[in-house]
């Protein structure tokens, strides 16, 4: 049973690591050739967007639109990437009985 406590209060420690470490996660990402670009932290709260002026030489609401839906998905791929590499992280530091 005291294994058991144990495991769970180092479950609930790493996933409070877990959560800081995605706070603190800031990533970048562009599309268009860096027309536009997006920082996005670690919970997926988007921080900042940057559009390149000559984005609006053109008048092209379209293509504006497309390129920051495109930046904003391209962030929110990279975030889940960092995160799995930060479970990864963390999970190889615990020692649970019996695994190796």
């Amino acid at each position: 049973m005291k294994n058991m406590r144990d495991m769970l209060r180092q479950a609930q420690k790493m996933q409070e690591e877990m959560q800081k470490k995605l706070g603190q996660t800031i990533v970048e990402a562009g599309s268009g050739g860096g027309m536009v670009s997006v920082r996005m932290n670690g919970n997926k709260q988007l921080l900042s967007v940057e559009i390149d002026p000559e984005v609006f030489a053109g008048e092209d609401r379209d293509m504006l639109q497309d390129l920051i839906v495109a930046a904003v998905n391209e962030a929110s791929r990279k975030v889940d990437e960092a995160m799995a590499g930060q479970l990864g992280d963390l999970a190889s530091s615990l020692k649970l009985p019996g695994i190796e």
